[in-house]
């Protein structure tokens, strides 16, 4: 758990590691208020601005309403009050409307076979896959049909891309939206001392936006010779995929890097120091992990 006002906890590699579906128990938390209880008995939803209200899937919502030209964004509103927005404001953002219209865009009220537990959003969140986890708004009220993006904090100020000589405010840099491509070592973990002879690494890689993971590479010699890690279930395009890899390791120390490929051809950048901006997002460096090997 990194805080407990606002909630926000991380779920550990071990977690990860135990099977291809996060456990609802394990699955992180990002809040910027407290988490929200709403009564289930009082609850509704307001769909409104360029749109009524007309079912409950965001797709089908969308679609009977029938949007004007002027529709571009859908904005979604959560109940939880964050106090880091001055003044404080509720939790929202936006996506482009034609995202929104796809149906893999979900107004979710179970998770893996269960209720929306509250820490998770409950009664409603959206989720919004291959998008950063700031899109799929938790205890959510409002939707609303825009012609620009949402203008709330987090989106418009504080969830930026900035350049090394920016000037921070509002509309600065660029929005997060699509998540990035990324990779993962979730054993051993970095420092674990294992037996010499075969080791098998394990980890996970994804491909946000539209892409899907099409390769993941391995190396232990920092990066000079590399060897193909084998790609384990496809649960489809909007998951994760877990790979594994068997080395054989002599004694001594070594140094783990993993790098990931996507449709696009696209691969993880060799480390940090080009991806530095003020506030440290979109680090998707190839990850490195140490063992020593006994």
């Amino acid at each position: 758990m990194h805080e407990r006002e606002p909630f926000n906890a991380e779920t550990g590699l071990a977690a990860l590691a135990e099977g291809p579906v996060t456990a609802t128990d394990a699955f992180y938390v990002r809040g910027h208020g407290p988490v929200s209880t709403p009564d289930p008995l009082t609850w509704r939803l307001r769909v409104h601005g360029l749109a009524r209200w007309a079912g409950v899937a965001l797709a089908d919502v969308l679609a009977l309403a029938k949007p004007p030209r002027e529709a571009v964004h859908v904005g979604f509103e959560g109940a939880d009050l964050c106090a880091q927005a001055r003044p404080p404001e509720r939790f929202g953002g936006s996506i482009p409307l034609d995202k929104a219209c796809r149906p893999e865009v979900l107004l979710a009220w179970g998770m893996n076979g269960e209720p929306l537990p509250p820490v998770h959003g409950a009664p409603l969140r959206v989720v919004v896959p291959g998008y950063i986890g700031a899109r799929s708004v938790k205890w959510l009220e409002r939707v609303e049909v825009r012609s620009t993006p949402w203008p709330g904090y987090f989106q418009h100020v504080a969830y930026r891309l900035l350049p090394q000589d920016a000037t921070p405010g509002p509309g600065a840099g660029m929005p997060l939206g699509l998540i990035a491509l990324n990779a993962d070592v979730l054993s051993p973990a970095d420092g674990d001392t294992v037996a010499a002879g075969p080791v098998e690494v394990r980890g996970y890689a994804f491909a946000g936006g539209e892409r899907h993971v099409a390769r993941v590479d391995i190396s232990i010699d920092g990066g000079a010779n590399w060897s193909q890690a084998e790609l384990l279930d496809d649960l489809g395009r909007w998951a994760w995929r877990h790979w594994r890899a068997a080395l054989t390791l002599p004694a001594g120390e070594h140094e783990i890097t993993v790098r990931a490929w996507d449709s696009s051809a696209a691969t993880q950048p060799e480390d940090e120091a080009a991806l530095w901006n003020p506030k440290g997002y979109v680090n998707n460096a190839r990850p490195r992990v140490h063992i020593r090997v006994a």
